[in-house]
């Protein structure tokens, strides 16, 4: 297997220079402490063998205290993060002498983004193949003729089961995500190398696509079913079995909804929102199944632990036009398997 690309110690210098920046941004975003580097702070182009040590150990301190959620979400909430610094930040987790998991999930997820913001946004998922993604990260990988080694075999199943699901709830019960990760834990130092990165990238790109689709999906879904059972005149909803609150209006169920298509721009993982998000789906289908139009009301919904609710706009009224129109493109710019 070809090698990596390595950096001379003045395109390290460089890269840790600009990634000094960011992740400084990231640090007071989160308000986490970091401390204090002069030798990166100062304008020396060609640092000692001591500046250059003491910058990798910040950097090293900085890892250790960046969460991977917290970058994902930094990542794909906070704009300006151009593929300059992406590629840096890929390149300076690759190349660590030691990997943890952290580092892993972390190349995972930078790679993805990178790979999604230089893509076009309509791309077709049959054009998304091995080539069209090392073409992609060439600035980080090199030149590189892609293959699948036969471990990686497996990941080319789930991507295809992914884009046959029809919800979220089908997509997290399909295992989907627990078999990937296994065989990204079981890759331990495998997966720095090019042919993994690579397969595994387009896994994650893919499966971000599917998250996206079927995201949408559940919430049309959600606010066409809430308008059917204003129109046999009911008002609450029973969620109970959802996990959700005793008691929601249709109406604060809907603005939790129109919450979440803002919150979901900067969200996809199998983590508790989205989860919420098909329970709930499954919530409103079985209050569609027990109703029936001359019920004035059926007991309650919503777990409302959806925070972000309180700051949502007030609910748009009926019509026979959706509520939330699905866009070709279900990637936000600026956005794990």
């Amino acid at each position: 297997m070809s090698a990596l690309p390595k950096q001379t110690p003045a395109q390290e210098w460089q890269s840790m220079r600009l990634l000094r920046l960011f992740y400084v941004r990231l640090a007071r975003e989160f308000a986490l402490i970091a401390p204090p580097c002069e030798e990166l702070d100062s304008a020396v182009d060609a640092p000692t063998k001591e500046g250059m040590s003491a910058a990798r150990q910040w950097f090293q301190k900085m890892d250790g205290l960046i969460q991977v959620h917290q970058l994902r979400q930094f990542l794909q909430t906070t704009t300006g993060v151009n593929e300059e610094t992406l590629v840096a930040m890929a390149q300076h987790y690759i190349h660590k002498p030691v990997h943890n998991e952290s580092d892993r999930d972390k190349v995972d997820f930078v790679l993805v983004q990178l790979v999604t913001q230089t893509s076009p946004s309509k791309i077709e998922e049959s054009d998304v193949n091995l080539g069209f993604v090392a073409g992609g990260l060439q600035e980080v990988l090199g030149t590189f003729t892609p293959n699948s080694p036969e471990w990686l075999k497996p990941l080319e199943g789930l991507v295809n089961t992914a884009q046959n699901c029809g919800s979220l709830n089908a997509l997290f019960s399909s295992g989907i995500l627990e078999a990937g990760r296994k065989i990204k834990t079981d890759a331990a130092e495998r997966y720095f190398q090019a042919a993994p990165l690579i397969a595994f990238t387009r896994f994650n790109f893919l499966l971000r696509r599917a998250f996206f689709r079927l995201m949408h999906g559940d919430i049309n879904a959600i606010l066409d079913g809430l308008r059917e059972l204003e129109s046999r005149g009911i008002v609450t909803i029973d969620g109970t079995a959802a996990q959700f609150s005793s008691e929601e209006s249709i109406g604060q169920v809907r603005m939790i909804c129109q919450s979440w298509k803002v919150m979901f721009q900067a969200e996809y993982s199998s983590g508790h929102p989205l989860r919420v998000l098909a329970d709930l789906r499954s919530v409103v289908e079985a209050a569609l199944g027990s109703s029936a139009p001359a019920r004035p009301t059926v007991k309650p919904a919503l777990k409302a632990k959806a925070a972000a609710a309180s700051a949502a706009p007030a609910s748009a009224p009926a019509s026979d036009a959706p509520e939330f129109e699905v866009a070709g493109d279900y990637y936000p710019n600026a956005t794990e398997s």
